[in-house]
């Protein structure tokens, strides 16, 4: 029991720590406006048997009162690991508290997300799907940083999320290259 015990510990820690781990530093190069879509690599990058699947219940809440109430967030400063609104949130926790908002549960930790929601193709996303890319080790594809879809106008993605490069905090961000690079898929969460 205790070997077992160690392991799930193991496990949760390592999750955790990759939880958000998108603070590789860049050049601004990284951060280009993109004039026409972004198409990632079309592999299926996502270990889902590791993780268990998720539902989120949304209840009647509508994906533009999500996404508008997030708008109100931006300028939030980042800091690992909080979801406290004075304080900063990292990526799944800047997810978390604009659902906790609304009542909605939501897993605390980008990997958790993995197998939640529907996955939709990129190019059909919309507005309150959530995005998922890796974190700044893109050698195992694991989910480690996350946003919403604000729009998806003629296949230019932006979102929203908590940022801890250059920009540091809650900001919008259109799909560019170094977002493509790291995209591992959508989810629809909202019917």
């Amino acid at each position: 029991m205790k070997r077992y015990t160690r392991l799930l510990c193991v496990i949760l820690i390592v999750g955790l720590l990759q939880s958000c781990s998108s603070a590789r530093r860049s050049t601004s190069s990284n951060y280009t406006s993109v004039t026409e879509p972004v198409t990632p690599p079309a592999k299926n990058r996502v270990p889902a048997k590791a993780v268990p699947r998720r539902y989120i219940n949304t209840k009647n809440v509508n994906a533009d009162s999500v996404v508008d109430f997030a708008k109100t967030l931006i300028g939030i400063k980042y800091k690992y690991g909080s979801v406290v609104k004075d304080q900063g949130f990292d990526c799944s926790g800047f997810i978390n508290y604009v659902f906790n908002n609304f009542n909605i549960q939501v897993p605390r930790t980008t990997v958790d997300f993995t197998n939640a929601g529907m996955p939709v193709p990129l190019d059909g996303s919309r507005k309150g799907d959530l995005i998922l890319f890796t974190g700044t080790d893109t050698t195992g594809w694991i989910v480690g940083h996350m946003g919403m879809i604000t729009d998806n106008e003629n296949g230019i993605i932006h979102f929203i999320h908590s940022s801890s490069g250059k920009a540091n905090g809650v900001i919008i961000s259109n799909l560019s290259k170094y977002y493509a690079t790291r995209f591992v898929k959508v989810i629809r969460i909202f019917p």
